[in-house]
């Protein structure tokens, strides 16, 4: 197919797919609204754990799971929103993304904890 049919065909594929990149779309971790530029979307457990279901998150929120926990600690632990929330790493660096405007970002550092496993 070639030339208006093609585009056709195209643009009748993407009228099907849900909008939901341009939706508002509330943080689930720090309750925030995440821009869709820094909306990532994270698997509750991991795939390397079989893991299929997956929340969108602000993408430092997300960074910053990955940041302070291992795959592993994810499935067996922390595989709720809730779970997540609890730990206190992750209750004081919520805390503090709250206070930001909601496109912030900045690099995350893997925890100290984490680098001693290596």
């Amino acid at each position: 197919m070639t030339g208006r049919i093609r585009k056709k065909l195209i643009q009748a594929q993407l009228d099907g797919l849900p909008a939901q990149r341009n939706n508002v779309v509330l943080c689930p971790l720090c309750e925030r609204l995440v821009p869709s530029c820094q909306q990532d979307a994270h698997h509750l457990v991991p795939k390397s754990h079989g893991g299929t279901h997956t929340v969108v998150l602000h993408r430092i929120c997300h960074r910053q799971i990955h940041a302070l926990f291992t795959e592993t600690e994810l499935a067996r632990t922390y595989a709720t929103v809730e779970a997540l929330k609890q730990r206190e790493e992750m209750a004081r660096f919520i805390r503090w993304v709250q206070t930001k405007p909601d496109a912030f970002f900045e690099k995350s550092r893997k925890s100290q904890r984490l680098k001693s496993r290596r």
